[in-house]
């Protein structure tokens, strides 16, 4: 038991054990120190109404078409709806899985504070969310006070993975710096501690550029990056220095946003205008997805079935995490890494240059089961 104090209020973080055998048995092993992951993961930013609403019944059946088709890993956070990801998917998972089977990741790097009604439709990104501001705060104080209204709103007696959100330069410009020795001053040693009492099993980054991912690994010890739209049909720069340093240092790696803001999944026939990393895709994006997309054509295999296995065949990356909103994407999710894809596909990719040399291809026999 951890008590952690904030002004009158005193935090008890009671300990779960950990799963059963036969539950882990049924994953990959990461690192000793992290938990288990499965090849697909389920991200719940969606069902934290991102961009668009989504009504309570059909976030809850999302969830639980996703735990009912067998995918055992969560990602979630207290930015997603300003907690409202983090209470839909506690409460499906308080009936689902009350014994904390399943592995269910969350980040810490934002405090909510009460803004009341009126907060206005659409916040960052997000409608219809819950009545919080998010702030950033990677102090010690602001790590554990994050990770305790998590634990509260998920109703979990532990994290499985604790990620420190949206450190760099991306999202911070020219503050990163100061956010960053913030983070490794106060927000480390927080997440540090609570992987040491086993409040947490594992702990990492969530972010959106490994360029930072690399910088803070020279300065902390950490088990698993979850690195967004980074490492897709469309960008394989980690491949240079990142994943290089992650082999070495054992840190595995999960692969968010593989779609890279939706243009890998409806291609260029998407509605306009086509998205790349939540801005309009510049003309260059356009005719790259346009080729990956002929290839594609010729062996009649969807380019959202080769976005979504492509990442999986590095053997750093552990998990790959597309968002889904209703039950309807998590079947056609199951279905898309279901797909078999010729091998001579990929020789394709790589010979039109759309790969890079040393990006590792799925094959029959490298092809992790889902």
């Amino acid at each position: 038991m951890i008590l952690y104090a904030e002004g009158d209020f005193v935090y008890e973080l009671k300990i779960a054990p950990p799963p059963g055998k036969a539950a882990m048995d049924a994953f990959s092993s990461f690192t000793p120190a992290c938990p288990p992951l499965p090849p697909l993961g389920f991200g719940a930013a969606a069902i934290g109404n991102l961009y668009q609403p989504v009504a309570e019944e059909a976030a809850r059946a999302a969830v639980t078409a996703a735990v009912t088709a067998g995918i055992r890993y969560l990602d979630t956070a207290p930015h997603y709806g300003f907690g409202l990801s983090e209470s839909r998917l506690g409460a499906v998972l308080a009936e689902l899985d009350p014994g904390e089977e399943l592995v269910v990741s969350t980040k810490v790097g934002r405090v909510l504070v009460p803004v009341g009604a009126g907060a206005g439709p659409v916040r960052h990104g997000f409608a219809d969310a819950a009545p919080y501001e998010p702030v950033f705060d990677y102090s010690y104080d602001g790590v554990m006070r994050s990770y305790a209204e998590s634990r509260r709103r998920l109703g979990r007696n532990r994290i499985d993975l604790l990620l420190a959100h949206d450190l760099g330069t991306v999202t911070h410009g020219d503050d990163h710096a100061v956010h960053f020795r913030r983070f490794l001053d106060g927000g480390y040693r927080a997440m540090r501690e609570l992987r040491d009492q086993g409040a947490v099993r594992a702990i990492g980054l969530g972010v959106n550029e490994w360029q930072v991912c690399l910088e803070a690994m020279s300065h902390a010890d950490f088990d698993v990056v979850l690195l967004a739209g980074r490492y897709t049909l469309l960008e394989q720069t980690a491949l240079d220095a990142f994943f290089p340093a992650c082999a070495a240092r054992g840190v595995k790696v999960i692969v968010g946003g593989p779609y890279n803001s939706g243009i890998l999944v409806n291609g260029t026939q998407g509605a306009a205008p086509l998205y790349y990393n939540y801005q309009p895709a510049p003309a260059a994006i356009i005719d790259r997805v346009r080729r990956l997309e002929a290839a594609c054509d010729r062996f009649d295999v969807p380019l959202a079935a080769a976005a979504l296995q492509f990442p999986l065949a590095h053997p750093v990356v552990a998990s790959v995490i597309p968002g889904m909103a209703d039950a309807a994407q998590v079947a056609q999710t199951r279905a898309l890494m279901d797909t078999v894809i010729p091998p001579e596909l990929w020789q394709i990719l790589g010979a039109d240059g759309l790969l890079h040399p040393d990006a590792p291809v799925p094959t029959p026999n490298t092809t992790k089961a889902a």
